[in-house]
């Protein structure tokens, strides 16, 4: 784990040590998710299917899973298991539903009505990844929000396992969720599928839940055709930043980035301190700490990736944080509280020693679908309002419209546009018809 002293370094070695890894044959990702979607265009369900076989090892005959599979997938995990997805459930429910918005109804000017009502999307398609292993707290995160929202088909697509099945746990999250349509298909062909639908798969208006570096491109792609589908945010690969001082503890911040570390051999760790025994103290930790973690060969991926940079002031580490913009950031300080007004950039913010973002991940309750790669800079982290379309409404009564025409037949002709202001015209020529 490197240590770099922010003081003494220059402006390259600043940027070098807030360089997220570099995303990997991105022009030949790129092709491949554009192939992978011309395929599942031409072939659909056969295709899918050949795709599965091809990068999953499995070969799926009846792509959505059948209610005896849902059944034994709550037998298979134990009431242990099942109990901590209700509670996860329950959290994440808890919080979004208390984003529930009622209408907006204002009158402009007298005479004038103005509404905004939210309506559900009406299709999502909700991605949950499995790679080295199954996701089901992804489930959780998008399936309780679109039920939330009242979104009339909502669908999983997932990756199978090697024997053909969905993974027990997500089975049985996404259900308890409010989901029971799920396909066993993964990567850029179930973004596909989605996106355009097969004889199985439903076209879905948008789409949710990360993925890897296929997936994500393949949402890019189908985002930017206006046949294909919505997505819910940009993402790369996922990241933390821990701002600490003295009273943090080694273990605590150490185990910190370990856990975002195992994700995979591009996840970046950061501690930002203005403490350099803690620094020295953190690296030993994580080096004492990785041998006895399961996923010791990502992390021998991931560690190199790891930083701590030395400041002055937690001020400074503050404003490091916000030009890295992180997924998470977690403030292991000193009344963490007090400098929360500070933070402009980040997806998604832990206070103080307590505060672990793996509970975050699982069940506290807020989405833990976040904006990575500095797209926290301007995009937030999924809400129940991702999954709903907000629409307008305008009513004038005609001496609204009286109050507002002299204004609309001006601006419109300072634009040129003759037919909107006649179309207030002819309006009040026949109010004053059946005045006279």
């Amino acid at each position: 784990m490197r240590i770099l002293e922010w003081r003494r370094a220059n402006a390259r070695e600043r940027n070098a040590a807030l360089r997220r890894p570099a995303l990997r044959d991105a022009a030949a990702v790129d092709a491949a998710a554009r192939e992978i979607i011309a395929a599942v265009r031409r072939g659909g369900d056969a295709a899918l299917r050949e795709f599965t076989q091809r990068f999953d090892g499995a070969r799926v005959e009846a792509l959505r899973a059948s209610a005896a599979e849902f059944a034994a997938a709550e037998r298979a995990i134990g009431p242990d298991a099942v109990a901590a997805i209700d509670t996860a459930i329950e959290s994440v429910r808890r919080f979004h539903a208390a984003q529930v918005a009622p209408p907006i109804v204002v009158e402009t000017a007298p005479g004038v009505r103005c509404e905004r009502r939210a309506v559900p999307i009406g299709a999502v398609g909700l991605y949950v990844p499995a790679g080295s292993a199954p996701l089901p707290s992804t489930a959780i995160m998008l399936a309780v929000p679109a039920a939330i929202a009242g979104c009339p088909v909502r669908i999983v697509c997932t990756p199978p396992q090697a024997d053909g099945a969905v993974p027990a746990a997500v089975l049985v999250a996404a259900r308890r969720a409010g989901v029971d349509t799920v396909f066993k298909v993964g990567g850029a062909q179930a973004i596909a599928a989605m996106a355009y639908g097969t004889e199985s798969v439903p076209k879905c208006d948008k789409l949710f839940g990360p993925g890897n570096a296929w997936v994500t491109a393949a949402k890019l792609q189908v985002a930017a055709d206006p046949a294909g589908a919505a997505l819910d945010l940009p993402a790369g690969v996922t990241e933390v930043l821990i701002v600490a001082d003295a009273s943090a503890r080694a273990d605590f911040v150490a185990a910190d980035l370990l856990a975002q570390a195992e994700h995979g051999v591009d996840a970046q760790a950061l501690l930002v301190t203005d403490a350099p025994a803690l620094a020295t103290a953190v690296a030993r930790e994580v080096e004492r700490r990785r041998g006895a973690l399961s996923r010791g060969a990502i992390l021998a991926g991931s560690i190199p990736h790891m930083r701590a940079i030395v400041v002055e002031s937690i001020a400074a580490a503050i404003e490091v944080a916000n030009a890295y913009a992180p997924e998470h950031l977690l403030l292991q300080v000193r009344e963490p509280r007090a400098w929360l007004d500070s933070v402009r950039n980040a997806g998604a913010v832990f206070l103080g020693a307590w505060s672990p973002e793996s509970v975050g991940d699982y069940c506290a309750g807020p989405n833990h679908t976040l904006p990575t790669y500095g797209y926290a800079r301007s995009h937030s982290g999924l809400g129940l309002e991702d999954f709903q379309k907000r629409i307008t409404v305008q009513e004038l009564e005609p001496a609204g419209l009286r109050g507002l025409a002299d204004a609309t037949r001006t601006l419109a002709a300072l634009e040129g546009l003759d037919a909107h202001a006649a179309a207030v015209t002819v309006r009040l020529e026949a109010l004053a018809a059946v005045r006279a």
